[in-house]
């Protein structure tokens, strides 16, 4: 166990990234300052349990429900803010929608957040991530659209369709 610990943090502290965002022309930060996993568990938790914690925002339900439960409610807007709630619409790729809570705005187009549950496979839905970062990826700059940093590739992914950001009381 002590060997996996060993290789993460040298994969965290020692990588960098190559890409450049293709919205603004610029090469975003090292690899360690994009991707930092907070810890593995030995089951994936789900989006909405953690940012629920996270958040302190008591909303249940599947992850694309929380929009419009938050009507009347919380504010909704489709500016990140630190500790706002950001939501995934339902799609084919994301059945239940997702859900990850903003630590930090960069830019009007690049945040990071905290999620869980994200990933292809047991081992990335697995983790717990701190901050993971998130490129704005809409033509009207709304955040309708983004993509989240992959480490595997090194790269941004596909984009997400989004719905907006809930702000805590």
């Amino acid at each position: 166990m002590k060997c996996f610990y060993l290789s993460l943090f040298l994969s965290v502290f020692l990588l960098g990234a190559c890409s450049t965002n293709s919205l603004t022309g610029t090469t975003p930060k090292p690899f360690s300052d994009v991707y930092v996993a907070g810890y593995s568990i030995p089951k994936p938790i789900s989006c909405v349990p953690y940012a629920r914690d996270v958040s302190g925002v008591p909303i249940r339900g599947d992850a694309h429900t929380w929009w419009a439960q938050a009507d009347g409610r919380y504010v909704k807007a489709q500016t990140p803010k630190p500790g706002a709630i950001f939501v995934l619409s339902k799609s084919r790729r994301l059945s239940y929608g997702h859900l990850s809570v903003v630590t930090k705005v960069i830019d009007p187009r690049t945040i990071e957040v905290t999620h869980s549950n994200w990933g292809s496979n047991k081992r990335t839905r697995s983790i717990i991530y701190k901050r993971m970062r998130v490129e704005d990826t809409s033509p009207l700059n709304d955040w309708t659209s983004a993509r989240f940093w992959n480490k595997d590739i090194k790269a941004y992914g596909s984009p997400y369709k989004a719905s907006g950001f809930i702000y805590p009381s």
